[in-house]
């Protein structure tokens, strides 16, 4: 089989987000001895094909270590969070706050009866499975009230107090530099059992999810309805015995997936330059990493996510995604 690797640079961020994610490296496979593509990226270990080499030994590595065990192409394991947005939201600031925090009220009764098990449909086969209430589901779904926000009697949002005497700023007065924190929740107005894609383990299947319509969204949000017993675990993950190569970053999370191409994020140390996206694959597996060059000056040891992208040989389908540090699967990060 023929391979294609194709590596770009993305310059160097300092913040999360503030870099363009739409760098691409090609996808590349078995053999070694595979050609490459793309601009050459200086780098630890000889520079970009000493460090492209030190990563494939890397990639190979945590392919031949990975053992899941049964359930993961026989069972239902979720590669992804049980909340899912069906639609374009349409987010303010504020409601997407809430909607990351899980502030929510409800302005409907919600079933309490758990209903009659429900189908999971994969790319390849179905699973039978136990599901949980329209009130169960909620009760996961929200994670309490705003701070500034707290909860009256009936769930309701309380009105701002009035009354008081009002005081107008002296000259002395400090300037109020930021607005207001406003209190916002979402509501709920309505439930319906419907399904849900989610990345599983045997690649996006249709799962049994609660469907809440929100009134300050254009979209649904959808909880997912399969009991807890009938969710398997993701698998631990055994890394390599020996050490990560000098300047190799991980994959901690998936953005999106269409295709060939995958648009991720890597973990990088706040003064790490010359970040190249490197990607690894296998017939049933892919796997992801970053490679950089560390600084040799004092710096900062906090995390940074820089999001990148890479196209594969062939559209990802229900192949896993490993991640070149830990050995472990890339989660899909539901937006």
């Amino acid at each position: 089989m023929r391979r294609v690797v194709g590596l770009l640079g993305l310059p160097l961020v300092l913040v999360v987000g503030c870099g363009p994610a739409g760098s691409e490296g090609a996808g590349h496979g078995q053999p070694p001895d595979a050609a490459s593509a793309g601009t050459p990226q200086s780098g630890p270990g000889g520079g970009a094909e000493g460090q492209r080499a030190a990563f494939e030994q890397r990639a190979a590595q945590v392919a031949e270590a990975w053992r899941p065990g049964p359930t993961w192409t026989s069972g239902y394991v979720p590669l992804q969070e049980p909340t899912v947005l069906l639609g374009a939201p349409a987010f303010t600031p504020q409601t997407e706050q809430a909607y990351r925090s899980g502030w929510y009220r409800v302005r409907v009764d919600l079933p309490t009866a758990r209903p009659p098990d429900g189908v999971i449909r994969f790319p390849a086969g179905t699973r039978s499975v136990p599901l949980v209430s329209a009130a169960n589901a909620y009760r996961q779904l929200d994670q309490g009230d705003p701070p500034s926000c707290p909860p009256e009697p009936g769930g309701g949002v309380p009105e701002p107090r009035k009354g008081g005497p009002v005081v107008p700023p002296g000259p002395d007065d400090p300037v109020q530099t930021q607005a207001p924190r406003t209190c916002v929740s979402l509501t709920v107005t309505e439930a319906e059992l419907g399904t849900a894609p989610v990345r599983t383990s045997r690649g996006v299947a249709q799962v049994p999810a609660w469907l809440f319509t929100v009134a300050e969204l254009d979209a649904r949000v959808a909880r997912l309805a399969v009991a807890p017993a009938a969710v398997d675990a993701v698998p631990e993950a055994t890394p390599p015995s020996s050490p990560a190569p000098e300047g190799l970053v991980g994959a901690v999370g998936l953005d999106a997936v269409a295709g060939d191409r995958i648009d991720l994020r890597l973990g990088l140390g706040a003064c790490d330059t010359d970040i190249t996206p490197l990607v690894w694959e296998r017939d049933d597996l892919v796997v992801l990493g970053g490679g950089v060059v560390r600084s040799t000056d004092v710096c900062t040891e906090q995390l940074q996510l820089e999001p990148v992208s890479v196209t594969l040989r062939a559209p990802l389908g229900d192949r896993t995604v490993l991640d070149a540090l830990t050995g472990a699967p890339v989660r899909l990060h539901s937006p």
